[in-house]
């Protein structure tokens, strides 16, 4: 399951961060790495952006990003 599947007020483990490159580095350079806890705060209409809590900050994932960010 990806962070893109979870619905607003769910929780999940980020168990990998899929493809290399910038979108990884960017994902991880938010403080998102395996084994951290996340929520989703809010999701936009037409889903982009998807707000998420993470070690008490809130972030703005697109689709994209939140795609490549497995979770248990």
């Amino acid at each position: 399951m990806t962070l893109k599947e979870l619905k607003v007020g769910q929780e999940g483990t980020v168990v990998a961060i899929g493809e290399k490159g910038p979108i990884r580095r960017r994902i991880m350079d938010m403080g998102i790495t395996p084994g951290a806890n996340i929520k989703v705060i809010k999701v936009a209409p037409m889903g982009d952006p998807i707000e998420v809590n993470i070690r008490g900050y809130e972030l703005s994932l697109r689709k994209d990003e939140a795609s490549q960010i497995e979770i248990q």
